[in-house]
């Protein structure tokens, strides 16, 4: 199960970067006086800058239209009333405490990449594929419980990860550009975390579930449509942002994010939620899993959106990716021997 997912994310990421090399996405306007020479260079030069229009393209499509129609849909049709907390406190409250920890421990060293370099790096080294790769596997080895509890994670994942990363970053930016007090970098860090493509989505949900008015199936209808767009859309992202930058000389960088993602934040859950938390059993494994799951292709959107480390977040998806069959079948050995 978990191989044949692995391939076919692998296929839509290659039919990504077949189209970029082939042109399929868009041909850039040649510059006025520029010689047709035919040379390699600027054919490869050409097809560069025409995977960064169609990169461009198909990351604003995802971020403003398919990403918030998901995560409002997400949490009109969420029951708060019956949550878990066990387990949601299990996950989260060590995955809070990670990011924190893996955002201070980098900003200084990335602030010189971008004012919003710290957090999207933070979001390649926490944010997983929950929905693509989580949801399956979970199906496949704890059943339709399994699958309510993973489902019911993954629906705060967005709100509360991806809500605070948004606001780290937009502070790191309200800093940046010096306003002239501290209320008004306040200000303008609420005020812009608020407004942004995955906060405000979800704030609207949330707004709208406390109504209890529901969906109209019109509407249900036309917000899945687009939801489904989103893991397409995104995969087809990377493999576009592959044609434009490559892997060469950016696998050292995403090693060290691997093993932050794929060790150290599934460990300090385990620690957690068995110690602290007590669980066990199938709770135990879908929380652990949870931490556990590659790069999402979220993080390569979020990089996307402040124009930072793109190319560091492809190689990160890329990397977990292909290492996840072997790290998850680990995982799912430690719980076997040591937490029975």
């Amino acid at each position: 199960m978990i191989l044949y997912k692995l391939l076919a994310i692998f296929l839509m990421v290659a039919s990504g970067w077949v189209a970029a090399q082939l042109g399929w996405l868009g041909k850039v306007p040649r510059a006025s006086g520029q010689a047709l020479d035919g040379s390699s260079q600027a054919a490869a030069a050409a097809s560069t800058a025409a995977a960064a229009v169609a990169g461009r393209v198909l990351s604003d499509v995802a971020f403003y239209l398919f990403v918030p129609a998901l995560l409002f849909r997400t949490m009109v049709l969420q029951d708060f009333a019956s949550l878990p907390w066990r387990p949601i406190a299990a996950f989260f409250v060590p995955a809070v405490a990670y990011l924190l920890i893996v955002y201070a421990s980098r900003r200084q060293a990335l602030l010189a990449r971008g004012a919003a370099a710290p957090a999207t790096f933070t979001v390649s080294a926490t944010y997983g594929n929950s929905v693509q790769m989580g949801i399956p596997v979970a199906a496949a080895l704890f059943g339709d419980a399994g699958v309510t509890l993973h489902i019911t994670l993954t629906s705060l994942h967005g709100l509360l990860l991806l809500v605070l990363m948004t606001a780290l970053a937009e502070l790191d930016l309200a800093r940046h550009g010096r306003t002239a007090s501290r209320w008004a970098t306040v200000r303008t860090t609420a005020r812009q975390a608020v407004i942004h493509p995955v906060v405000l989505p979800l704030l609207m949900g949330m707004a709208w579930n406390a109504t209890g008015w529901g969906l109209h199936p019109a509407l249900d209808e036309a917000l899945l449509g687009l939801s489904r767009a989103v893991v397409p859309v995104c995969l087809l992202l990377i493999g576009v942002n592959l044609a434009q930058y490559g892997l060469r000389g950016r696998m050292r960088g995403a090693l060290g994010t691997g093993v932050l993602k794929l060790f150290v934040l599934p460990a300090c859950v385990l620690l957690f939620a068995h110690t602290v938390v007590h669980l066990s059993g199938m709770d135990l494994a879908v929380v652990l899993l949870m931490a556990a799951l590659p790069t999402g292709s979220n993080a390569l959107i979020f990089a996307h959106r402040y124009r930072t480390l793109e190319a560091e977040a492809t190689a990160a998806i890329v990397l977990t990716t292909v290492a996840y069959a072997a790290t998850a079948s680990l995982w799912l050995w430690v719980l076997g021997q040591f937490f029975p």
